[in-house]
């Protein structure tokens, strides 16, 4: 689930985690192109969305750093819900040691190879899982081993229940002072489906309510700037486990 117009028709009468469907979720990205516009929705690089969201998530970590202190070597990172690999390639890989990814959209994994080349030819590309976030459990080599989790424009695919499952999974992959990213759209006023990438738009509210209940602590939050006024807000959270 991308950056996302305002102007989403949804059900008001029902609980929009009952109508999350992972089938239909890969079949609607598995026919989009396999680019920085397909898994965008739409906003491009022909708009300002992609080069402000790698800018706003840079001065967020620039914030963040003190808290993120880590030996030097170390700093495995996991791109989760990674599409075609966009965020690793313009951003995380230039403050990890080494980055996996995870994306269960085929055609987006097999563009991972032409987009994650410069990541691979200086030694910072780890593995790739080809799963989704749900099937999602930490290689028992590196439970305990991961500087940063990051999930950005994904979680809304996964329903409360399976998305707090999944942080706790995230939680416990973690190395000590390990940290959650989480970057997301922002529903208004309640949660909001969206029929046609099968997905859910959360409310800060609900996101503090779903930190809770998987067992991490709210370290800090900001807003995306610079983005096109018809989009959700976008908000950045910094977690620690409990």
């Amino acid at each position: 689930m991308p950056a996302k117009s305002a102007e989403i028709e949804f059900l008001e009468d029902e609980d929009p985690n009952t109508l999350i469907n992972y089938d239909d979720a890969i079949s609607y990205w598995s026919s989009v192109p396999a680019s920085v516009n397909g898994v965008l929705g739409g906003f491009g690089e022909q708009t300002p969305v992609p080069k402000a969201d790698i800018m706003g998530s840079a001065t967020f970590f620039r914030k963040l750093q003190a808290r993120m202190e880590f030996p030097p070597g170390k700093k495995l990172t996991i791109d989760m819900g990674a599409g075609i690999g966009r965020i690793t390639r313009d951003f995380l890989w230039k403050i990890s040691d080494k980055c996996d990814l995870l994306e269960p959209v085929a055609p987006f994994v097999a563009q991972m190879k032409t987009e994650l080349v410069e990541v691979a030819r200086v030694g910072r590309l780890g593995d790739i899982y080809p799963i989704g976030m749900q099937e999602w459990t930490c290689d028992p080599a590196k439970v305990g081993k991961y500087w940063l989790v990051w999930c950005q424009w994904c979680v809304g695919q996964l329903p409360d229940q399976d998305l707090v499952a999944f942080w706790r999974r995230c939680k416990d992959a973690l190395a000590p002072n390990g940290t959650l990213i989480v970057k997301e759209n922002m529903a208004p006023v309640s949660d909001i489906f969206d029929s046609t990438d099968s997905s859910v738009t959360r409310t800060d509210a609900k996101f503090r309510e779903l930190f809770s209940s998987a067992g991490f602590k709210l370290i800090a939050s900001d807003l995306q700037r610079g983005l096109p006024k018809q989009l959700y807000p976008v908000r950045m959270f910094c977690l620690k486990p409990l």
